[in-house]
């Protein structure tokens, strides 16, 4: 029996148009899963979809702003309306912002909350009503290393990522006896469009030597493949997993244990 399947399971993938999203889309797609990507930039999430498409599997993108409740809950109906059910979320849509305490703006705090926790918010609770319907349901976050230790110029993302861990323990208690399995993982770097784009931004012709500073960081020495991440996340959501909740699990390389 090949282990990790995700035949005739629905799943959706915030996100999905890039990075670890995008890296999650394919590989559920890979493994049988019918994959929605719910993407502020649609483009993107039109080039994952081709992809998993192209490889035999089966995508759907859904242009949707995960900040508005209003639209995610009108985007999950009709995932679930259309497909039936609704076995998998997993929340990946996230922003960044570098900066300490007096030099987080209140608008640039306020963006990185709607986004990162409102966001999640907004997508389990469209969802979990339909997981407790049909008698079960995963759902995975991504979190941070943020989340368990500090991280230098990182305040309001750091707030964002540590709501993140603690929401998904409070509905993998909540929901334990509707059969709905919540964790998260929480990475360190991983290369991703975004991180090369930051350091191009910030750090103009040197790019390289960044790059090496900043992959280093990791004891292991270099940051996260996007397709590690979402190898992870693929066993988390898998039957295979079924003995897993309330977890949150370091994909960081060393970071959080080995880092002194």
């Amino acid at each position: 029996m090949e282990l990790f399947r995700l035949d005739n399971k629905v799943a959706v993938i915030t996100g999905g148009g890039s990075g670890i999203g995008q890296a999650i889309a394919k590989s559920f797609g890979a493994q049988g899963a019918q994959v929605h990507i719910l993407e502020l930039n649609e483009e993107g999430g039109k080039g994952t979809a081709a992809e998993i498409i192209a490889d035999g599997g089966k995508a759907q993108v859904h242009a949707c702003n995960v900040a508005d409740q209003a639209a995610v809950i009108a985007v999950m109906n009709n995932i679930i309306q259309s497909a039936g059910k609704l076995d998998i979320l997993v929340n990946c849509a996230g922003i960044a912002h570098v900066g300490k305490l007096d030099s987080t703006a209140e608008q640039d705090f306020d963006r990185v909350y709607q986004v990162n926790v409102k966001g999640t918010y907004n997508c389990m609770y469209a969802v979990v009503g339909q997981m407790k319907k049909q008698g079960g349901g995963v759902i995975l976050n991504i979190a941070s290393i943020a989340s368990s230790v500090g991280i230098p110029d990182r305040f309001a993302y750091s707030m964002s990522k540590g709501a993140v861990l603690t929401m998904t323990l409070s509905v993998a208690k909540d929901y334990l006896g509707d059969n709905i399995r919540c964790n998260c993982v929480s990475p360190a770097r991983v290369h991703t469009p975004f991180v090369d784009g930051f350091i191009a931004k910030n750090y103009p012709g040197k790019e390289a030597e960044m790059f090496e500073k900043l992959s280093k960081t990791q004891p292991i020495g270099r940051m996260a493949k996007p397709a590690e991440v979402g190898n992870l996340a693929l066993y988390l959501c898998s039957d295979e997993a079924g003995f897993i909740t309330g977890c949150d699990y370091p994909i960081d390389g060393g970071f959080i244990r080995l880092n002194n």
